[in-house]
């Protein structure tokens, strides 16, 4: 890949974990914003700057669009078969004191050579007459042999929501050795990918989607709200998803950091570097890769706030650890992201977030359709669930239980 792109080296990664490496990270605040310009989202590249709803939807978010396909995420491939949906099994379990309904499902996707069987499940409230709200989470399915279930899928089905787990490496490891393998590697017939083709973390998120496409089809989950969460690597995916599906309602990004809601531009913790490196190079497309070489982070076309601006209207909640516990990620980096897309949030006429002013540790911000919120945990989605949930509820209409 470097060699179509013409680079014979990288910058070197950050090593976070040797804090007496030259390579340690930068979590001083007076270094962290060489490049404080940022990409204007609401200037067309011609110049003109963007000053009605319609520009929006008609000129630059398409613009903002192709950036992010060709330079950073990749592009989907335009053969990518169908998935077909099975439910391979169905039993009723109590989760919070309620009887739900999961369902283990099983997406194929074949060629003429190659199989791909992705794997989710699905829980259903059954003690609910109108369609229920769903959240899905971009990550592992749940280990055989743990007898409960976690606190996110309790606290949804305490508030009436369904929920759905995508298991994403069933759709693509988690490793360039596996790039031609999985859904990209079906895609190629086992090839390397071109320069501009999608990596995981699209191909996370386009999981996400073709779930959302079963969704769609059992009627009693309101496919009008259904929203994505993920964490760290998956809370990048969430993020993406939402983007470049706005069938989506709502995403929960958790400590997504870098490739997710931080500004690339920030030198905090992990970077484009990281990013471009042998552990990670597999998340992006090929063309990222240029950006850690003879490029530098002020020649990115785009950044995290215009990703968050490509969901809006809708609702975003952006949550981190407290910094000596997860400064790797950049809550304050987030956050700068997240009001830098607040003006396009008004354009549309919603409020993004409600204050330019980073707030102190466990203060949500959750008035706007951005929502911020550093917790005093670590490395962890769990501490923000009931605030995602506060969050969610002003945009979700509440189930109406069974009566008897």
């Amino acid at each position: 890949m470097m060699r179509l792109l013409g680079i014979k080296e990288l910058r070197r990664w950050r090593d976070g974990l040797d804090p007496t490496s030259p390579y340690y990270p930068n979590y001083d605040e007076s270094k962290a914003n060489p490049y404080p310009n940022l990409p204007d989202p609401l200037k067309l590249k011609s110049g003109e700057l963007v000053t009605t709803a319609s520009m929006w939807w008609d000129f630059r978010r398409p613009e903002l669009i192709e950036d992010f396909e060709r330079e950073i995420y990749g592009r989907l491939p335009a053969n990518i078969p169908p998935v077909k949906w099975t439910v391979a099994n169905t039993t009723n379990i109590l989760i919070a004191g309620k009887p739900v309904e999961i369902q283990t499902l099983t997406g194929s996707v074949t060629n003429a050579n190659r199989r791909v069987n992705i794997q989710a499940l699905v829980g259903i409230p059954l003690a609910i007459t109108s369609p229920v709200p769903l959240i899905i989470q971009i990550g592992f399915l749940p280990r055989r042999g743990i007898p409960t279930p976690p606190i996110w899928q309790q606290l949804l089905v305490s508030n009436g929501w369904g929920f759905a787990v995508l298991d994403a490496y069933s759709v693509q490891r988690d490793s360039g050795t596996y790039l031609t393998e999985g859904i990209i590697g079906l895609c190629n017939n086992g090839q390397p990918r071109p320069l501009e083709q999608w990596g995981a973390l699209r191909a996370w998120a386009w999981g996400a989607s073709r779930l959302l496409d079963y969704l769609e089809t059992e009627k009693r989950i309101d496919a009008t709200h259904v929203g994505i969460e993920g964490h760290s690597r998956f809370g990048k995916a969430a993020l993406i998803a939402m983007t470049f599906d706005q069938r989506f309602a709502i995403v929960y990004a958790s400590s997504s950091g870098a490739g997710g809601a931080k500004l690339l531009r920030r030198n905090w913790g992990e970077t484009v570097e990281n990013l471009a490196s042998t552990g990670e190079y597999h998340w992006m497309a090929g063309n990222f890769l240029k950006y850690a070489g003879p490029l530098t982070w002020a020649d990115l076309p785009v950044d995290a706030h215009e990703l968050i601006a490509l969901c809006a209207p809708q609702p975003v909640f952006i949550t981190a650890g407290r910094d000596d516990a997860d400064g790797w990620v950049d809550a304050r980096g987030m956050f700068m992201a997240a009001v830098a897309a607040t003006p396009v949030y008004k354009l549309l006429g919603a409020e993004g977030i409600e204050t330019t002013n980073m707030p102190p540790l466990d203060t949500p911000l959750i008035k706007g359709r951005i929502g911020f919120c550093q917790h005093s945990g670590g490395h962890d989605d769990r501490p923000t669930w009931p605030i995602f949930i506060q969050f969610a509820q002003q945009f979700f209409t509440k189930p109406k239980p069974h009566t008897n």
